[in-house]
């Protein structure tokens, strides 16, 4: 891996808010790695680590992390959705802050955690206490750490695909963007519809394959026209589910998250190939 250089670390000489003590310390984050990062693409991981470190963050992974819960919520599901919330909330408690490298995650633990425990004061004051903490890993470098880096050099054309939960739930869209402008010799070139669904959407892909399969036909024509190298993107369902759309199409259009590029991991495969895809 390539050195990060960050232009000043914005949490060198933070000290936590009402500790009663002059000492500056590293805040303590933990890192939510999300079930299909941990399972498919652990590189997301080791990427976040890297630029949480780079920003000046002491970082930890708590083993006993579980799914955020989100499938079980969306389905209909609120008492399993509440007991795995009530464990995620046990997990990362003590952090300064929660980060992940998905917005569709967080914005579960940001926004969903809450409403889960309406009429349950105690938990679902802690439930706040944590959503308050807790932030998709862009916005976090940007709006919360305030990391300016001087990223490895990525020399290709880009598109990027602004998955709906971040987007909508979270406000993300220029993040990444002005990260990945630090990157020499990235160019960005938005596609048409670069905020539309990409057919993902969790279960609606199995509930409904034949208008999943169209929107990611739509969105493989959309990232076609503007001749880009690689797609970027800050959700791996998304990711995967385009790169498995495109490989259907025959198109060797490469895909990335932006977090591998930034901490200079995307020499690899990228989603979707094979260790003997060069």
């Amino acid at each position: 891996m390539r050195d990060l250089k960050s232009s000043g670390r914005p949490f060198a000489g933070w000290s936590k808010a009402g500790s009663g003590t002059d000492t500056l310390q590293k805040p303590r984050v933990a890192l939510f790695v999300t079930c299909l990062v941990d399972l498919f693409r652990p590189n997301v991981g080791f990427s976040a680590v890297a630029l949480l470190e780079e920003a000046g963050c002491s970082v930890d992974v708590p083993p006993a992390q579980v799914c955020c819960g989100q499938p079980a919520y969306n389905g209909g599901d609120a008492k399993s959705a509440a007991d795995i919330a009530r464990q995620v909330i046990e997990t990362f408690d003590g952090y300064d802050f929660v980060v992940g490298p998905s917005g569709s995650c967080m914005a579960t633990i940001r926004i969903d955690y809450p409403k889960m425990f309406d009429g349950d004061s105690d938990w679902q004051k802690r439930a706040n206490e944590l959503a308050e903490r807790s932030y998709e890993l862009m916005s976090f470098l940007t709006d919360i750490a305030g990391a300016t880096f001087a990223a490895p050099p990525f020399p290709a054309k880009v598109t990027y695909h602004d998955s709906c939960s971040g987007l909508r739930s979270l406000g993300i869209k220029e993040q990444p963007r002005t990260l990945l402008a630090s990157a020499e010799g990235l160019s960005i070139v938005e596609m048409q519809d670069a905020e539309t669904c990409c057919g993902f959407g969790g279960t609606f892909c199995v509930k409904y394959p034949e208008i999943s399969a169209k929107m990611a036909t739509d969105k493989a024509e959309n990232i076609a026209q503007t001749g880009a190298d690689v797609v970027l993107g800050g959700d791996l369902g998304c990711l995967m589910n385009i790169a498995g759309r495109m490989r259907r199409l025959g198109r060797t259009t490469r895909v990335f998250h932006a977090a591998e590029v930034l901490a200079g991991r995307a020499g690899g495969p990228a989603i979707g190939e094979g260790e003997d895809v060069k």
